[in-house]
């Protein structure tokens, strides 16, 4: 299954023309190591924006948030019953698409593949690929410490423990209680919004965005998480890639600033999800 992750994402990567740039073989080009270093630099700075960034919020960046924070609170309402909508529909479900969903979102397999797009990009130097690596491992880090923290800090039961979605116990160590966020679902809709980030092309996007939601839909269906956890978490997922990125295209040097390109963010609100381009 990791096998086909990779095929799948260097494909999608060699159709965008990523790999088109010409490679200049002399002695003025940075070695591996100098470019490993500060990608290393970016990265850390990328996670570090994440963290920084709401003590510069603006107003609509607050609104932006009280938007999220009032679609949760509106799909709590619902979560049993769409919980137990999505579980009736696992065995509908082919198995293949069920294990994507599981391995994609799987720690392991996630950052073998962010770290092997990256190793591309650093070995041919090629600055789009190793920009796309360092998006990459760079917000599945700062919103995976995220779920790390807040799993055990809330302590929500998960829907398969059979206490109801108002069940919480908080900073246990059992697994059962370890259901906001999902990590599943963090680490890889987060990975392929990254991706989608990249391309220009509305529908290579949407469609990019579709397969960072195969996770997040088979957790629903087995069971391991609510809507809410799901949802959620994918509006910290949005709002780690989008701060990264702008810190990655403004901030530090990947040839990319320098165009002039429409850049493309996501926006997830109360009763809307839709792809804003600012020229």
């Amino acid at each position: 299954m990791k096998k086909i992750i990779l095929v799948f994402l260097f494909f999608c990567l060699i159709n965008a023309g990523v790999f088109g740039q010409e490679i200049q073989e002399n002695d003025s080009l940075p070695t591996s190591w100098e470019l490993m270093k500060y990608d290393g630099v970016s990265a850390f700075g990328g996670l570090k924006k994440a963290y920084t960034a709401p003590l510069k919020w603006q107003k609509d960046d607050f609104i932006t948030a009280g938007a999220v924070v009032a679609g949760t609170a509106a799909l709590y309402i619902f979560d049993e019953e769409t919980s137990e909508y999505f579980i009736k529909q696992k065995d509908d479900v082919p198995g293949v698409i069920r294990d994507f969903g599981w391995y994609f979102g799987s720690p392991q397999n996630n950052y073998g593949v962010t770290g092997a797009v990256y190793l591309v990009g650093l070995f041919t130097k090629n600055e789009k690929i190793r920009k796309t690596g360092v998006l990459m491992i760079s917000a599945a880090s700062a919103s995976g410490i995220i779920q790390t923290i807040s799993k055990t800090v809330v302590g929500r039961a998960r829907p398969g423990a059979n206490e109801g979605k108002g069940s919480f116990e908080p900073f246990s160590k059992e697994g059962k209680y370890h259901s906001f966020p999902s990590g599943h679902t963090i680490l890889s809709f987060t990975t392929m919004y990254a991706l989608s980030k990249q391309f220009e092309n509305p529908f290579v996007k949407a469609g990019l965005i579709g397969v960072g939601l195969v996770s997040p839909v088979s957790r629903l269906w087995n069971g391991a998480h609510w809507l809410t956890d799901v949802g959620l978490s994918l509006a910290i997922s949005v709002a780690v890639v989008d701060t990264i990125d702008k810190y990655l295209n403004f901030d530090r040097d990947y040839g990319v600033h320098k165009k002039k390109v429409i850049t493309w963010n996501m926006h997830i609100g109360l009763g809307r999800v839709g792809l804003t381009g600012t020229f």
